[in-house]
């Protein structure tokens, strides 16, 4: 692993997030129960969670309200988790600075090194390329 990688998943961020954040929109969640952010996100939930579904359709989904954009949300968001391809996630960590969320988390697979650098630089915790799963199985 190099240093890039080990800061991109810090493990006091990753920390943070698991325990310490409880509302999590999670962007690209639809209610097509064989896609992977389906998954986590029931996961999510499972582990006590608050799921906000962002999806352009603004479905409601395990049985939370969807919202088309990040901004449409009307509550405080802790975590803005991102199943996006890494060419179009860092908007997504733009808007998470712009409405006030806490932290950033980048599922596995998507990296953006410059919404990295911007998200931080702005005083909030990202984590990229790992997903929450694999991060609580790691803790045993």
């Amino acid at each position: 692993m190099t240093s890039a990688t080990s800061s991109w998943q810090d493990p006091e961020a990753i920390r943070f997030m698991l325990d310490d954040c409880e509302t999590w929109a999670v962007v690209g969640l639809s209610g097509n129960p064989t896609r992977t952010a389906y998954a986590i996100a029931a996961m999510l939930q499972g582990r006590g969670k608050r799921v906000v579904p962002i999806h352009p359709s603004a479905a409601t989904v395990l049985g939370e309200q969807g919202y088309a954009t990040l901004a449409d949300v009307p509550f405080p968001i802790d975590v803005v988790d991102v199943f996006r391809r890494s060419e179009a996630a860092g908007e997504f960590a733009d808007q998470a600075v712009a409405v006030g969320a806490r932290a950033v988390w980048f599922q596995l697979g998507v990296v953006d090194e410059g919404a990295f650098a911007r998200t931080t630089a702005a005083g909030l915790p990202m984590v990229m390329d790992t997903c929450p799963a694999i991060e609580w199985r790691g803790r045993g």
